[in-house]
């Protein structure tokens, strides 16, 4: 199986074909509101305006299952930073539907710039 065999939960009840994504650059990214890593959502907006024209998608899946920090989300989520090795992690995928990377939930968007920009 490929990413684009899969169909996710979308808000409001909706739900995304990853299918309809081929041939873009994604950037997956488990999150919770409450989580200590939230500063990162800058530089993940920034990463998004930057190549977004490019083709690149940044899809953000909340998480409420540990520690209630994404209220009113209904996806999968994070603890406390340091509890677990999920919050913010983040998965670069190829055009090709290939996860090519894994950024580990302390690794900040402009440390993987460089990563995205090869891929663009």
């Amino acid at each position: 199986m490929s990413i684009y065999d899969y169909t996710v939960k979308a808000r409001k009840g909706q739900t995304l074909d990853m299918a309809e994504l081929k041939g873009k650059v994604l950037l997956i990214v488990n999150t919770a509101t409450g989580c200590g890593f939230t500063p990162q959502y800058e530089g993940l907006e920034k990463l998004y305006e930057k190549y977004h024209d490019q083709g690149l998608e940044i899809l953000d899946f909340p998480c409420n299952q540990f520690g209630h920090q994404a209220p009113g989300d209904e996806g999968t989520t994070c603890k406390k930073p340091g509890d677990i090795k999920w919050n913010f992690t983040k998965f670069l995928v190829d055009r090709d539907g290939n996860v090519v990377k894994r950024f580990p939930p302390t690794s900040d968007p402009k440390d993987f710039d460089a990563d995205v920009a090869a891929l663009i």
